[in-house]
């Protein structure tokens, strides 16, 4: 038997806007954009599972009743999916996770709706829970590679976090898979407008970030570049469903 802890509620950021695609999205939401011959959170979808993802919330704004119509309950995708609504205003990716603390419980993971990341996530569970702060961030080693870098992670504490102004001596970049527990977010209105990045920011400067180093790149599809590297990995690694067509 297995000793992995059971895999926390995913929230699923699939509320964007989508604006850095261009001519792609002004028809479409992001999470529907074709990659390797599907709408790229089918592929989310089916990692999540084969991580012993169960539950997912979709929690949604920008167009968001075509992707109802695609994933439905999730269970073709073998997960089980409910939907949070932002409504007539956007909220943001931290207004939209408070508005879906209803269905998340007290402790779940975040993950953005334009990433691919596929690393162990039973271990960043566990260092989780093992933790005594209120959220961790999964980091990786990026030195402005493929991004600018915006994370200083030192002993397995994220003590500086800021997209807005990095600085010189941040080697890492947040990777795009966080935990949380559900307190962090709650005094905040459910009808706020935030970013969940700003929380990450003010929780590391208090301390109370803890950082868990992966060493698999991330894939996104958030810029044409990250699109075009995204799809030329899922084709060609066999995940795309044009791949395993050709079979």
């Amino acid at each position: 038997m297995s000793d992995a802890p059971p895999m926390l509620p995913f929230a699923l950021l699939a509320g964007g806007l989508g604006t850095r695609l261009g001519e792609l999205t002004r028809s479409s939401p992001k999470a529907l954009i074709p990659v390797a011959g599907e709408p790229f959170i089918a592929h989310q979808l089916r990692l999540l599972e084969s991580k012993g993802v169960r539950k997912v919330v979709l929690c949604t704004g920008h167009r968001a009743t075509p992707i109802q119509d695609f994933v439905g309950d999730g269970s073709r995708f073998g997960v089980h999916v409910t939907y949070s609504l932002d409504g007539p205003q956007l909220l943001g990716t931290g207004g939209a996770l408070r508005k879906a603390l209803p269905f998340l419980g007290e402790s779940f993971a975040v993950l953005y709706g334009d990433s691919y990341l596929d690393t162990d996530y039973a271990a960043v569970v566990t260092a989780f829970q093992k933790s005594a702060r209120p959220a961790l961030m999964t980091v990786f080693r990026n030195e402005d590679r493929w991004d600018k870098s915006n994370a200083l992670f030192k002993d397995g504490i994220v003590a500086r976090y800021d997209k807005r102004q990095p600085t010189p001596e941040m080697a890492y970049i947040d990777y795009g898979l966080n935990f949380l527990r559900a307190d962090t977010l709650k005094g905040r209105s459910p009808s706020e407008p935030f970013d969940i990045a700003d929380v990450f920011t003010e929780l590391a400067a208090r301390g109370d970030l803890s950082g868990f180093e992966v060493t698999e790149r991330f894939y996104e599809i958030g810029s044409p570049e990250g699109l075009a590297e995204t799809e030329a990995f899922l084709g060609r690694t066999g995940h795309g469903l044009a791949s395993r067509t050709a079979e």
